[in-house]
């Protein structure tokens, strides 16, 4: 289920579907070795809990929507890629900005835009923003996220059916020069959503965030608000919680289940743009089948995959 549903009770986060972060990728773009490609998507078409569609309307206006990135293995975010989405004739356009350390770090609006006005795809037509270096896309397509999620709620036991073959998501595309993810070659990568804080003024919280696909609908337990609302250079508190969950799901022993968690936590994508791309080592492509990844670990080898591969196409 990737990071589809990350609320509670395969919910959305705070009830809202826009806010709902389900899978991160990036990767190196083909043909041409100094830009990278990263994808945000959110917002499934399709809920489970309650069951049926989502609003039509792709992204909420009064949310943020993060890409960060952590150039120097702290898991503290040294440079952040902030979208605001606004309501224009019908539709919607987006602003990027760029922000750098220290205000990389913490939340806010601000930043150097890098794309501005760019028109939201609302349909089957790709509109895609030039900027500069920077190339943009954001809108309804074909869900990348191929999974039998039927199966993963009935005690595992996966048939094969594709839940999202014919199911849509809300990506956030961003073609870069690698130098704009920082000076070096690996990163740590991450995404997270925003909205106002309830009472505090013109504060914002954290609604959702995640780097590994997977993680939060299946190892998240009572301490799910708080790993959602955490950054990762916090994880460290939360491999108890992860530990437990393995013991559970995979009939780990205490001590093993702790070693599995700590190669699950902090919660982000490690990148470096020099190497081919390949989940779980190096971001994550398009086709990269994570299921038969995770569920093997998470199982501790008794479930080696939910029989779904790649779809066929995805536009």
């Amino acid at each position: 289920m990737s990071h589809h549903y990350t609320g509670p009770d395969f919910g959305f986060p705070r009830g809202d579907a826009r806010l709902d972060l389900t899978d991160l990728f990036a990767f190196p773009k083909p043909g041409d070795p100094g830009k990278s490609i990263v994808i945000m998507d959110v917002h499934p078409s399709i809920g489970f809990n309650p069951p049926g569609p989502t609003t039509t309307e792709p992204f909420a206006p009064e949310a943020l929507y993060e890409l960060r990135v952590d150039t120097n293995g702290d898991f503290v975010a040294e440079i952040a890629f902030r979208v605001r989405f606004s309501p224009a004739d019908g539709g919607m356009t987006a602003t990027v900005r760029r922000v750098e350390e220290p205000d990389a770090a913490g939340m806010g609006e601000g930043g150097e835009i890098i794309v501005q006005g760019a028109p939201v795809s609302m349909g089957r037509e790709a509109r895609v923003t030039e900027a500069g270096a920077y190339r943009f896309f954001a809108g309804w397509r074909s869900d990348p996220f191929f999974f039998d999620a039927l199966g993963a709620v009935n005690n595992l036991q996966f048939t094969g059916e594709d839940t999202f073959a014919d199911k849509d998501v809300c990506s956030i595309a961003l073609e870069l020069p690698n130098s704009a993810l920082g000076g070096g070659a690996g990163v740590n990568l991450w995404h997270r959503s925003l909205v106002r804080a309830d009472g505090m003024g013109s504060g914002w919280v954290q609604a959702d965030r995640g780097g590994r696909p997977h993680q939060t609908p299946f190892l998240a337990g009572e301490d799910r608000d708080a790993y959602l609302s955490a950054e990762p250079a916090q994880d460290e508190r939360f491999v108890a919680m992860f530990a437990h969950a393995l013991e559970h799901t995979g009939g780990y022993t205490p001590e093993e289940a702790r070693t599995v968690a700590g190669t699950l936590l902090p919660d982000v994508l490690p990148y470096d743009h020099t190497r081919p791309a390949a989940y779980p080592t190096n971001g994550r492509t398009l086709t990269d089948d994570v299921p038969d990844i995770f569920f093997p670990l998470i199982t501790n080898g008794k479930v080696t995959g939910d029989k779904v591969g790649p779809h066929s196409a995805m536009t």
